[in-house]
């Protein structure tokens, strides 16, 4: 069984966001998610709400810059109390990546109907250079090893391989 790469939809509510995340949350789709939330961030949107109900899965890539983005939504002085990385209806196996990982405590979990009913529309997925998808890639995975320090022998040869691979392509891009 093929599983189909991720499809973002959005949705603005007030001053909350909710992204549905439909088919499979992977490093291709990785870059958009995060320059999606950090551009609603920008414009003063504190809380995010993932619907996650059509998710079948997450990679480590997505997780890894899933958790980046809660870490730095909680420490942002202005959104401490307020800024929220809420899941809605993750399925079973993406509950256990987050808690296999140790980057479970950073989410709050909801299960049933989505308090944010509203009209979804598509993400324009941007043009993605492989130094950036290789340089988001290694992000993620650093942070997944500083939050959980049991990610380090999961993802020491990734993170070492991804750093060499980046160097490689920024000299040939020089």
């Amino acid at each position: 069984m093929t599983i189909p790469p991720a499809s973002l939809m959005v949705a603005v509510v007030g001053s909350a966001i909710c992204v549905k995340i439909s088919g499979r949350a992977s490093f291709a789709s990785s870059v958009d998610f995060k320059t999606l939330v950090n551009g609603m961030a920008q414009r003063g949107h504190r809380r995010f709400v993932l619907d996650l109900a059509d998710c079948l899965v997450m990679d480590s890539t997505f997780l890894g810059v899933l958790a980046s983005l809660a870490i730095k939504a909680s420490k942002a002085p202005e959104t401490a109390a307020d800024g929220l990385f809420e899941l809605l209806n993750p399925n079973e196996r993406v509950s256990d990546l987050l808690e296999n990982l140790g980057v479970a405590h950073l989410f709050k979990f909801r299960t049933g109907e989505n308090p944010l009913l509203a009209a979804y529309e598509p993400v324009a997925s941007g043009t993605t250079t492989r130094a950036e998808m290789t340089g988001t890639s290694l992000e993620a995975h650093q942070t997944l090893m500083q939050v959980n320090p049991e990610n380090l022998a999961k993802f020491k040869d990734v993170v070492k391989f991804l750093a060499e691979d980046l160097k490689r392509q920024e000299s040939a891009a020089s």
